[in-house]
C-alpha cells in the first residue's frame, strides 16, 4: 500500500496472479501500520485414496466388520 488506507495496483495484481489456478489452499497477506509487508501461498494437492485389497478379508456379503 503506498497510501495509508488504499491498495496499490502492483499488490491487487501480485495477489490476483497468486489466486490464478489455486485449486486447494490459500493466500495469506500481511500488513504492518497499514501497508502489505508479505504475501504468503500455500498450495494443497489432493490425490484420490486408492482401495487396498487384503486378500485375507472374506468378500462374502453376510460377513460383518
Amino acid at each position: 500500500m503506498s497510501v495509508k488506507g488504499r491498495l496499490d495496483k502492483q499488490a491487487i495484481e501480485k495477489i490476483s496472479r497468486l489466486l490464478e489456478g489455486l485449486e486447494y489452499g490459500n493466500v495469506q497477506i500481511t500488513v504492518h501500520d497499514s501497508q502489505i509487508t508479505q504475501i504468503d501461498r500455500l498450495e494443497k494437492y489432493r490425490f484420490p485414496l486408492q482401495a487396498k485389497t487384503n486378500p485375507s478379508r472374506s468378500n462374502h456379503p453376510d460377513r460383518r466388520y
